[in-house]
């Protein structure tokens, strides 16, 4: 989760993305609330489908999406691809937010939980410092296109990471002694 940090800067880059298509203020509002309201209601059903069919399957679809939103975010223009762009963008939200903290709740030694959560937080916010840097190095060097599409290849290659070299279950070394 902490190299997927690497990739996921401010959601400030997506407002200025509406901005910079010549979307008014009231209008980046209007889609920022609307996210909002998307991932407040998707949030808890993503819950239920990831107790129900695994964190780490509902953590891989949350951020394979993510990876596509970012992907294509820098191409579009029309409104309604942006609103579903950002309703997709509430369903990855709402499909990792606190699913990934229940994960390391998980695999983390009971004894050790709130450490672990509190690590995870610390050097996601960090790694959020640094993603967003570059990115905006990249708009400014380079284009909006060029942060967004480095951001979702980034993210896709996590995904792949994820599926084939994390595993979900929590290790147990005393089992092996």
């Amino acid at each position: 989760m902490l190299l997927f940090t690497l990739f996921n800067s401010s959601d400030a880059f997506l407002l200025l993305n509406l901005k910079q298509n010549g979307y008014s203020d009231i209008q980046m509002i209007g889609f920022y609330i609307f996210y909002n309201l998307v991932y407040a209601l998707l949030s808890y059903p993503a819950g239920v489908l990831a107790d129900k069919l695994g964190m780490k399957k509902i953590l891989v679809y949350g951020l394979a999406i993510f990876a596509v939103v970012y992907f294509f975010m820098g191409f579009v223009t029309s409104f309604f691809v942006f609103g579903l762009l950002f309703f997709l963008y509430a369903l990855y939200a709402a499909s990792t937010e606190s699913i990934a903290k229940a994960w390391i709740t998980n695999i983390s030694d009971k004894p050790e939980t709130a450490t672990a959560i509190g690590f995870f937080t610390s050097f996601s916010s960090v790694l959020t410092l640094f993603a967003s840097s570059f990115a905006g190095l990249l708009w400014f060097y380079f284009s909006p296109v060029v942060t967004f599409v480095v951001s979702g290849v980034g993210v896709g290659l996590v995904v792949i990471f994820i599926i084939f070299f994390v595993n979900d279950e929590k290790h147990q070394s005393a089992d092996l002694e």
